[in-house]
């Protein structure tokens, strides 16, 4: 595996841990509770296309919006790590309502599946941060961006059966898990970004 490949790959395990599929199986199966069985499939994979239509935006228009706003890149990357670290240490120390907050009720359209559970500000964010910090192409990201997607899709399709097989409390583990994954991450990306800042002066 080359470095770009490599590259893609951490990427694309970034933002799945960001758009936290495993951790919103609870919060996706209480939306869906009353719905067929039939009729949840067609609305989640009816909302996951529309949370990747939204995530492909952002990533198109990301690095043109910091371009206008004059970001630097250590600035970038220090709010990554911040941004990491704020969702790494919810993931770790959940709150009753989940990372997202409370969610409404009804049959979803858009809100909470599409947004915020798959496109959330989390990974919005990243998206537009991660466009600025790399000197890689865009299909650079859209490659991981759709690695991603695609992983948290399948998870979220086929949620009841991951509930019955890891009960809530492996759901909660594998979470905070990857919960301690991001942290490590968050960190990395504060010391890269303090060690930019320190090459300027």
């Amino acid at each position: 595996m080359n470095g770009t490949e490599t590259s893609i790959l951490s990427a694309a395990v970034m933002l799945f841990f960001l758009m936290d599929p495993l951790g919103n199986i609870p919060i996706l199966l209480s939306v869906l509770s009353g719905i067929p069985p039939r009729r949840q499939r067609k609305i989640i994979i009816r909302e996951v296309i529309m949370a990747l239509v939204i995530l492909l935006i952002f990533l198109v228009g990301g690095k043109p919006l910091l371009d206008f706003m004059h970001l630097q890149q250590e600035a970038v990357t220090i709010s990554g790590g911040i941004i990491l670290l704020i969702i790494g240490l919810r993931m770790i120390f959940p709150k009753p309502e989940g990372i997202m907050g409370h969610q409404p009720t009804g049959e979803p359209f858009l809100v909470p599946i599409a947004i915020p559970m798959i496109a959330g500000p989390s990974v919005l964010a990243m998206l537009i941060l991660m466009t600025q910090s790399n000197d890689n192409g865009l299909a650079h990201w859209f490659y991981a961006l759709v690695l991603a997607w695609l992983a948290s899709s399948i998870i979220l399709i086929i949620a009841p059966v991951l509930l019955r097989i890891l009960k809530r409390r492996g759901l909660l583990a594998l979470e905070k898990l990857m919960g301690m994954i991001l942290v490590m991450l968050a960190v990395q990306m504060l010391i890269n970004g303090a060690k930019m800042l320190s090459n300027t002066f």
